[in-house]
């Protein structure tokens, strides 16, 4: 069976967008370093991370907000998609209340609309993941979200030493929860947290 996992970088200060994000503003404004780790590092940590997490993925769940900025034209290409430059393609679910009227993406990646919840969003992605690990990806009020109904098995933070001041927070609402650290893999750009979510 397949291990859910909520993935997701956040700044030391625990926002996963800086302020003003929106579909041109996927990070927010001046939250460009947030994902340096996936986007601009070399180091050998955070490149095994990025290979590792795209070849495990079975399949992704994301929040419509997410999908609307990755499908923008200045978002996912042929060159960057899913685990940055690694370019995964499983199949993608999107939590949304509305189907959008056009897909940029449609001919090179398989999105699904899920218009009943998260839930039934990780029903469907586990099933078309076989054996493998189902991601949710974001944004953070998913993630935040699925971690509060006790439908994530694991976290995995990926912590940028970014102090944003605000933004998204991840833990909004999240209530209380007892983690298990499983793994931390240190980098010169991020520190890699991987926990069991405690039932």
């Amino acid at each position: 069976m397949s291990t859910v996992i909520g993935d997701i970088t956040m700044s030391v200060d625990g926002f996963v967008t800086g302020p003003g994000a929106d579909v041109e503003h996927g990070l927010g404004r001046d939250a460009e370093g947030l994902h340096a780790w996936a986007l601009d590092s070399a180091d050998p940590v955070d490149r095994e991370e990025l290979r590792s997490l795209t070849a495990a993925t079975g399949a992704v769940v994301m929040g419509r907000r997410t999908f609307d900025t990755v499908d923008a034209p200045g978002g996912w290409s042929e060159e960057l998609g899913y685990g940055a430059d690694q370019d995964g393609r499983p199949p993608f679910f999107v939590v949304t209340s509305s189907r959008p009227d056009r897909v940029r993406l449609a001919g090179s990646h398989d999105f699904t609309f899920v218009l009943d919840g998260p839930a039934a969003a990780l029903r469907a992605a586990r099933e078309a993941a076989g054996d493998r690990d189902v991601y949710v990806m974001g944004g953070g009020m998913l993630v935040g979200g699925c971690l509060a109904a006790g439908l994530l098995d694991r976290l995995r933070i990926h912590l940028s030493p970014e102090v944003l001041g605000r933004g998204t927070p991840l833990f909004a609402g999240a209530g209380r929860h007892r983690l298990v650290q499983r793994d931390v893999r240190v980098s010169a750009s991020a520190t890699h947290l991987t926990y069991d979510v405690r039932r």
